[in-house]
């Protein structure tokens, strides 16, 4: 039977260029679970999805990084495409606000090129993740064990590689939600900061 996640608010951390199935379809299946979904982003009004290198569609933000307080959410989701993450990574908002699921032990999901931004926020070391073809040896410099498969489950972070993995990702994704915090703050693993791109 597949879990039901009613009561949980959960937040899409995204913005413009982000792949639009690696939203949309994460988006429809935590609703369809009973989840309440709210698109966060660096600005008001609407963000556009990619398809591959395609203008996609558009979606409206619920609440722009400086309204949105991680504390008033069950979990967090982050989806690829190239443009968002890479705009996303190299906001200090954007990195403190998922750390901030980290470092309480919510449930995390990214997709293709979404963990870029937990690398950033100085989250992976030590964590068994996957991501994008071409984004996992970032992973591995980060301190991240990498596995190349469909999802990979790391004590609520939940990662995948594109969006032929959706079908494994989502129901994994609600999984985790639906059995919430499973661990307490690690007190010997450092606060993550803020990494420096490397150039």
């Amino acid at each position: 039977m597949a879990s039901r996640i009613e009561g949980k608010k959960v937040a899409i951390l995204a913005a413009d260029g982000f792949e639009e199935s690696e939203l949309f379809e994460p988006l429809k299946a935590l609703k369809d679970a009973g989840a309440t979904v709210e698109i966060v982003s660096t600005k008001p009004g609407s963000i556009e999805a990619n398809v591959h290198r395609e203008k996609g569609r558009t979606i409206p933000v619920d609440r722009t990084l400086d309204q949105a307080r991680a504390e008033d959410y069950d979990a967090l989701m982050i989806p690829g495409g190239v443009f968002s993450p890479d705009a996303l990574r190299v906001e200090p908002k954007a990195t403190d606000f998922a750390r901030a699921f980290i470092k309480a032990g919510k449930p995390v999901g990214a997709i293709c090129h979404g963990p870029w931004i937990l690398i950033n926020a100085g989250v992976v070391e030590g964590r068994t993740m996957t991501g994008f073809k071409a984004i996992q040896k970032d992973l591995q410099n980060a301190g991240a064990e990498v596995k190349d498969q469909e999802v990979v489950v790391d004590d609520g972070l939940v990662t995948s590689r594109s969006p032929a993995d959706l079908p494994a990702f989502c129901p994994k994704l609600i999984e985790e939600i639906a059995e919430g915090i499973q661990r307490r703050a690690d007190p010997n693993r450092p606060a993550g900061k803020d990494l420096p791109i490397a150039m």
